[in-house]
């Protein structure tokens, strides 16, 4: 039977709703800047798309220039170059639009087999990702992991491994960011699911096997080699992860609407009771674990849990989506990309956006050793200036960025050792720095020389 008028203008509505009008929404905001690290991204792929080579040392700073440095990531950033250079923030915002509506189509889609109101998991994703939305190479991969999550969940309804040219896409996600030794995970967890389940286990086994081999082989294929594989392995290890904030635990004053949405999933399980095999609740709250462990995690947990949920809250067999508006939704989705190019779009002057200030630093200091506020050190690079420190802190490691978190406390001992070790000229801090702040105008060698809304440059005095 026919579905009603009203009944599919309504779902078109909400398709429509999900996957173009809130991801356009989103990519669109100022805060997707809000992070230093999304200058030096973008200034790493136009070093690489100028040099047509992927750096092996540090080429921006002026204390690590020359040591090793391996950045796992040079796809996305090439990617984001790209998109700057053809449209400035504005394109660098278009891409983040196609990301997220991409990211959402494989949501909604998938929901929308199990569950009548599809733009619920939807929305309790986006409330999770919303402050980790950012123009950096993780946004990317966020498609890459609910398309290759719903492989999982399509292969295992087929009883089946995926296909071996599923496989191509880890050597992808190697090459946009770390983070694909958790889709090597994921495929494991259904592996095991598999070997489990399965009437036929040598058939499985055989199959998830040689899977996990091409998956697993798949990643080497990267620009950095056997060091782009180990090198998210060897960062965990760094003492320094706790002082940054993505890898600090998850806090209900910091990311509110996390645990909101948590509470009330929770609180929906325990009243649904939804049914999903036992190695899918494990993969669930294994990712539960890391999300509360580091912040950074929760976007994982939020983006794999709206693929898994909806089939465990299904009554009914899954029903394909024949939707005849598909050709219309690709077409408004590019229609919204094109215009989020075109439209103009800056950065709001803050910390990690501090334009103004650095317009104000005289030409002569800018080829002098600088200590800079961790976010501005990413602004500094695209600027075309060497900085102190700034968010790689993977290559920095504990011996710089340990000693940078004392100075700026105000530790005015390793402050001095600082200054004298690397004959620091000038200063560009963030207000909040207070402590540092205040250490810089009570030391006589130093003098303010401007300080606006986001932050004050000093200059040392030289005898």
């Amino acid at each position: 039977m026919a579905e009603p008028t009203a009944s599919r203008s309504a779902s078109i509505i909400t398709l429509f709703l999900a996957v173009l009008v809130i991801p356009a929404v989103l990519g669109s905001s100022q805060m997707i800047f809000n992070d230093g690290d999304v200058s030096w991204h973008i200034a790493t792929g136009q070093w690489i798309l100028d040099h047509r080579a992927i750096p092996t040392t540090d080429p921006f700073s002026f204390t690590w220039a020359g040591k090793p440095w391996v950045p796992i990531e040079w796809l996305a950033e090439v990617i984001y170059a790209s998109a700057y250079r053809l449209a400035a923030y504005s394109g660098v915002a278009a891409l983040v639009t196609a990301a997220l509506i991409a990211l959402h189509a494989v949501i909604f889609l998938n929901a929308s087999r199990w569950i009548r109101l599809a733009l619920i998991p939807v929305i309790a994703m986006d409330f999770i990702l919303i402050p980790m939305l950012l123009a950096r190479p993780h946004v990317l991969t966020w498609p890459l992991l609910a398309c290759w999550t719903w492989l999982m969940l399509r292969a295992r309804r087929e009883d089946r491994a995926p296909p071996l040219i599923a496989a191509p896409l880890m050597s992808l996600w190697a090459n946009l960011h770390g983070g694909f030794v958790f889709g090597l995970a994921i495929a494991a967890a259904f592996g095991l699911e598999a070997l489990v389940d399965s009437a036929d286990k040598a058939r499985a086994l055989k199959q998830w096997l040689l899977f996990g081999m091409a998956c697993a082989g798949a990643v080497f294929i990267n620009g950095n080699g056997f060091e782009g594989v180990i090198h998210p392995l060897r960062f965990t290890q760094l003492q320094m992860l706790p002082l940054i904030d993505e890898w600090k635990p998850s806090n209900p004053a910091t990311t509110p609407f996390f645990f909101g949405v948590l509470a009330l999933i929770v609180a929906l399980i325990l009243w649904k009771r939804p049914r999903l095999p036992w190695v899918r609740w494990i993969l669930l709250l294994a990712l539960l674990g890391l999300a509360l462990l580091q912040t950074r995690h929760q976007a994982m947990l939020a983006i794999v849990a709206a693929v898994i949920l909806p089939q465990g809250f299904a009554r009914s067999e899954a029903h394909d989506r024949t939707d005849a508006s598909s050709p219309l939704l690709i077409a408004g989705a590019a229609l919204l990309v094109a215009i989020r190019a075109i439209m103009p779009l800056q950065p709001a002057d803050n910390e990690a956006n501090p334009w103004k200030l650095i317009a104000a630093v005289p030409s002569e200091l800018r080829s002098q050793p600088v200590l800079n506020g961790y976010s501005m050190g990413g602004p500094l690079i695209l600027s075309g200036i060497r900085p102190y420190i700034d968010g790689r802190g993977d290559m920095y490691g504990d011996e710089l960025v340990v000693p940078f978190a004392r100075i700026s406390q105000g530790d005015a001992k390793v402050f001095g050792e600082a200054v004298d070790r690397w004959n620091i000229r000038w200063a560009i801090i963030p207000n909040r720095s207070e402590r540092l702040i205040a250490l810089l105008d009570r030391t006589p060698s130093w003098r303010r020389l401007k300080r606006d809304r986001v932050g004050s440059i000093y200059v040392r005095e030289v005898p």
